[in-house]
């Protein structure tokens, strides 16, 4: 059987998820409204490559400012 993660409780603006015996801390404002402890989760992790080269790019061209 395969781990799911689920809301253990929730410390102020945290929500604490058990995951395969695990325990990690998560942004409570990540969750959609209708999560609650005991709610089984499912994550949709993916890179975002346009933002992902914006972002390297715009910190290129501050070190070019800053080393020339």
């Amino acid at each position: 059987m395969q781990a799911h993660p689920i809301i253990d409780r929730f410390e102020r603006t945290w929500a604490v998820i058990e995951y395969s015996d695990s325990f990690f801390r998560f942004p409570r404002v990540l969750l959609p409204p209708e999560a609650k402890e005991g709610s089984v989760l499912r994550f949709d992790v993916r890179v975002n490559e346009e933002a992902t080269t914006e972002r390297r790019e715009r910190i290129k061209d501050l070190e070019n400012e800053l080393f020339r």
